[in-house]
């Protein structure tokens, strides 16, 4: 999108204000359809930072998520957690995964989880 959805940048401004993180959202961007539970994004860095201190090949990066969320005027990205990437009828990863997302790359979006069949 040239110019973000401004109800996009609303409901992300209220995930932001950390009051709730149960709202559920699917968005298609540059082709891929993501589906998941949007956080704010101090929250989604932590939980970053704590997976990759987990790991022993990728624990050096995680200080880079442990700073605070530079903020600037409107959110400019939505995070999501215990997202999928909508594949046919899979959704990837199984677990759920953690993903940062341009609201201006977004070209379509609903409110809720969009359901897939791992069968």
């Amino acid at each position: 999108m040239p110019k973000p959805d401004e109800l996009l940048v609303e409901v992300a401004a209220l995930v932001e204000s950390e009051l709730s993180n149960q709202m559920s959202l699917t968005v298609v961007t540059g082709g891929a359809v993501i589906t998941g539970r949007l956080a704010p994004e101090a929250v989604w860095r932590q939980r970053v930072s704590e997976v990759l201190t987990d790991s022993a090949r990728l624990g050096e990066f995680a200080a880079i998520f442990t700073g605070p969320p530079r903020r600037e005027g409107p959110p400019t990205h939505l995070h999501f957690h215990m997202a999928r990437i909508l594949q046919g009828a899979v959704g990837i990863p199984e677990t759920g995964g953690m993903y940062r997302v341009s609201i201006a790359d977004i070209s379509a979006w609903t409110m809720g989880d969009v359901s897939y069949s791992d069968h």
